[in-house]
């Protein structure tokens, strides 16, 4: 008796190679002005000091923090926080205020609502 291989036991798959080599896209993909400045967010979340002052922001009542009021929690001088803070409003995820002397900063809840949809979007 000849024993078969498995080889020979299944039968044999000829890949079909006239169509796509992957399934169609079933949404719309970022175009790349979309892809850039979403990535320039990313890229000013990449901070840990700018993703700490971007929540103290948030946590404050109304979604919005003078500067003297963020320099302790993150252990910085004031210009270097004001530096932080000036990437977060390139950004569009802050917004800035100035009252007398102080610098006054407000989350943008639009871009945060944007950047959320975006991650749920990748993760689907």
């Amino acid at each position: 008796m000849d024993v078969m291989t498995a080889t020979e036991l299944l039968p044999q798959v000829v890949p079909d190679t006239s169509g796509p080599c992957c399934p169609p896209l079933v949404r719309q993909a970022a175009d790349p002005e979309h892809a850039r400045d979403t990535a320039r967010v990313f890229k000013a979340l990449g901070d840990p000091t700018r993703l700490q002052l971007l929540s103290i922001v948030a946590a404050h009542e109304g979604g919005e923090a003078c500067v003297c009021d963020l320099t302790e929690p993150v252990g910085l001088s004031q210009p270097t926080v004001s530096h932080h803070l000036k990437i977060l409003v390139d950004a569009g995820l802050l917004t800035r205020e100035q009252r007398g002397r102080w610098a006054y900063y407000s989350t943008v809840p639009a871009a945060l609502e944007r950047l959320a949809d975006g991650l749920t979007a990748v993760a689907r």
